[in-house]
């Protein structure tokens, strides 16, 4: 009998030995820098004339890597490789694809700091947010090996007399994952283990910022024994290959993060029929947010600062469940901003392999461009109260910057900036508040701090999210403890990380037989 499911902990940066391990970890990862790395398609590598280079976004004179680019030819053959694969692969028994998933588990762990010194590297987060990455990861293919093997058991259903009735999930075909850089590890993890714990095999495309990240963990995969063709690797421009891939015939679903716009796209180009097609594509979407907490004048305000900023800057604001507004009852508006901005003053920006560092840089010039000029946007719309200025030229960086005064349906209010740019919005009261919480076309999280048992309760069904969080804040989901996903132009509502999320991966099948 397996142990229960439990989250990874995470590492306490506070020991002596952890800092030693980590700095050890970041030097090892160092020295291995600047090299290239292939497509892999069945059991076959592959090299292209396309390259794309990876940079540190910390150091942008820095190489992390260089990454073979496949054109529409090899996302053919990737697909055709899958659906190859998918004939032996969804006849394995699904404990044994489960042990696949505890035997990655086991050997991410064993590499945690290297894995996470890569993100620090590659995708320019702290210590704290690339341990946190790692171990979300980690939690995942626990997680999904234990559900599988849930759900392979014999379903309870309603007995009839003189039959025999059962239900059964088998896999769906061949997935395309495509991840967003955000997440290198733990969302590409999970999206991929996913699908292939429950019997698929996939083409995975991705995120071009981070494909190293993801490379390393194909090599994993193999280390831990997984077939040929079950995860193949296709780097590639998603202009190039991202709508061939979608498009495809044999494609049967495709599980995206990443943002609205390309989720859109995506979706509407699943939905269109091809020939040859023999099914209605499914599509397994998380698409953004821009979240809101709300302060009552009730509200504990050390708790609410702490809240707020932890929940604006954490990764440089770069989650989809990021607090980018902040709606403040009048009472207490201009203190909460007081106590925002003094937390804020206190967090260290700088390059993501230091230790001190709160927050790092952006993750490349195109989000560092698009988050500036929303910052001058923001002037033009309310009063900046902190930051607004860059950093250190050497990386990307951007002060975490506070606007307060901000009118609720402004831009910077409305919009998904997906930087560290906070907009303060003053509410007259309690449902006032809530009506500017539910005014974005998204619904992914969002929380209340309040010490009033009512408005909490009027928040569970008022406020429209898909993780709303209560006196916490809302960044920093736990794998089985927070089922993650949202409503409106947030996505499917997948629930990454809770019992149901398997079932996007699989149909049911009922037999019955007549004695």
């Amino acid at each position: 009998m397996r142990e229960p499911f439990q989250n990874e902990p995470f590492t306490d940066f506070n020991l002596t030995e952890s800092i030693h391990d980590f700095q050890e970890a970041l030097r090892k990862v160092e020295l291995e820098l600047g090299q290239e790395y292939m497509l892999k398609i069945g059991s076959e590598r592959i090299e292209t004339i396309q390259k794309r280079k990876s940079i540190n976004p910390s150091d942008v004179k820095q190489l992390v890597g260089i990454v073979s680019q496949a054109d529409t030819a090899l996302a053919h053959r990737a697909v055709l490789v899958a659906a190859d694969a998918f004939e032996d692969w969804k006849r394995i028994d699904p404990s044994a694809r489960a042990r696949v998933l505890y035997k990655s588990a086991a050997l991410l762990r064993r590499r945690k700091h290297e894995f996470s010194a890569w993100l620090v590297y590659e995708a320019g987060k702290s210590w704290l947010e690339a341990d946190g990455d790692t171990a979300e990861a980690i939690d995942f293919l626990e997680f999904y090996g234990r559900e599988m093997e849930r759900l392979a058991e014999r379903q309870p259903l309603v007995a009839l007399s003189g039959e025999d009735n059962e239900l059964s999930y088998i896999p769906l075909g061949v997935g395309i994952i495509i991840p967003p850089w955000n997440f290198p590890l733990a969302i590409t993890v999970g999206m991929t283990m996913a699908a292939v714990v429950a019997g698929n095999t996939v083409v995975l495309k991705p995120a071009s910022a981070t494909a190293v990240i993801a490379a390393k963990f194909v090599e994993l995969l193999e280390e831990a024994g997984l077939p040929d063709g079950v995860v193949n690797f296709l780097p590639g421009a998603g202009s190039e290959v991202g709508d061939f891939l979608v498009e495809h015939p044999l494609t049967r679903f495709i599980c995206f993060t990443g943002s609205r716009e390309v989720g859109l796209r995506i979706n509407e180009k699943a939905a269109s029929v091809r020939q040859d097609q023999r099914w209605i594509k499914r599509v397994v979407a998380e698409m953004g947010g821009k979240d809101t907490i709300i302060i009552d004048e009730s509200a504990d305000l050390e708790l609410a600062a702490a809240a707020i900023t932890a929940s604006a800057f954490g990764y440089a604001g770069q989650k989809c469940s990021a607090c980018s507004r902040a709606v403040v009852h009048e009472l207490v508006y201009d203190e909460v901003i007081e106590k925002v901005v003094e937390r804020t003053k206190q967090l260290k920006l700088g390059k993501a392999n230091e230790r001190s560092t709160s927050i790092g840089p952006v993750i490349d010039e195109r989000a560092y461009m698009s988050i500036l000029k929303y910052i001058e946007v923001g002037r033009s719309e309310g009063t900046i109260v902190l930051g607004g200025r860059i950093g250190d030229i050497s990386g990307y960086f951007i002060e975490p910057t506070i606007i307060k005064d901000v009118d609720p349906h402004a831009r910077v209010a409305q919009e998904e900036i997906f930087g560290p740019v906070l907009a303060f919005i003053k509410a007259e009261h309690f449902d006032e508040a809530l009506a500017i919480a539910n005014n974005t076309e998204y619904g992914l999280t969002g929380a209340v701090i309040s010490r009033n048992r009512s408005r909490l309760e009027q928040a569970r069904e008022q406020f429209h999210v898909g993780n709303l969080y209560l006196n916490r804040k809302c960044t920093g989901a736990l794998v089985g403890v927070h089922p993650f996903g949202g409503f409106n132009m947030s996505g499917t509502d997948s629930k990454a990380g809770g019992r149901d999320y398997l079932l996007l991966f699989l149909q049911a099948k009922v037999v019955s037989e007549k004695w």
